[in-house]
């Protein structure tokens, strides 16, 4: 039989652990204080860089009817967390200045393929050479809508030519799954001075080959399109495959170096790129 002191003991040890129990859960119906939030260092100080690798079959020289392959490396910068923007395969290698969320500015610069003798000694005998050719200069791109993108390009040639050239297009772009489809027409143009390095024939050009006639074009005309299809392996890894064409039209169309069967004023591009994304800290 359990003494007195026993039994108050019991009952002591039961009412603290019904009184220690209701504490503890109105202790938990208690509305907890709002923690400040936590900015990781993927917010603030992680970028993602993209390299991409392009390879393409393009004309030899501007109006050649000879293709040659080249290829070349290109890399872009973004803040972790935003999305890579849309880049057609016949965009300049740019740089943004001002990115905004429908428009962005900023240098760009082109390559253009020089036209050599021993390009064609058959064709080119008596003509000068044409070097290739750095264009550096600005684009402008905006997005009237989500899916449609406008780009505009003015560029300066250096070494190979000194003429202005720009071009103009819009890109059509719609996501299938895993892969983006985009398709639009292009438009490109050049000044007298572009014109007579690549379409004009000298006098004592004309002479010398024998088969040319002498030939100063004023400007320099392309239209045509551009299509693509980029896949997305995951987030590291996307292939794309495009083809492009431009007609060349107006006064340089009329030269001798593609009416005679030198070249011709039908231009097609043939191209893959391989991008690859990973993750870097932020350099400022």
């Amino acid at each position: 039989m359990d003494s007195p002191l026993s039994a108050r003991s019991i009952a002591c040890a039961a009412a603290l652990s019904a009184v220690l129990g209701t504490g503890s859960v109105k202790a938990a119906d208690m509305p907890m204080a709002a923690q400040p939030p936590v900015f990781t260092q993927v917010d603030q100080n992680l970028w993602i860089v993209t390299i991409t690798g392009n390879v393409q079959a393009t004309p030899r020289y501007p109006g050649s009817g000879d293709y040659t392959g080249i290829g070349y490396p290109s890399a872009s910068i973004r803040p972790a967390g935003t999305p890579a923007r849309f880049s057609a395969p016949d965009d300049g290698i740019s740089f943004s200045l001002y990115d905004g969320p429908n428009f962005r500015i900023g240098p760009t610069a082109r390559y253009v393929p020089g036209r050599y003798y021993g390009d064609d000694r058959r064709h080119l005998f008596g003509l000068r050479d044409a070097r290739f050719a750095i264009e550096p200069g600005v684009f402008a791109e905006f997005y009237p809508v989500e899916w449609l993108r406008a780009r505009a390009e003015l560029r300066h040639g250096t070494i190979g030519h000194h003429g202005f050239v720009g071009s103009i297009g819009l890109d059509v772009i719609q996501p299938v799954g895993a892969f983006r489809v985009s398709i639009g027409p292009r438009f490109n143009f050049g000044d007298e001075s572009f014109a007579r390095r690549y379409f004009g024939v000298l006098p004592v050009e004309a002479f010398v080959n024998g088969r040319l006639t002498a030939f100063r074009p004023d400007s320099f005309t392309t239209v045509g399109a551009l299509g693509a299809v980029t896949y997305r392996f995951n987030e590291q890894w996307a292939a794309t495959g495009y083809v492009g064409y431009n007609r060349i039209v107006g006064s340089s169309a009329d030269s001798p170096l593609l009416k005679r069967g030198f070249g011709t004023p039908n231009q097609f591009t043939f191209g893959a790129k391989v991008d690859y994304s990973f993750t870097m800290p932020a350099l400022f």
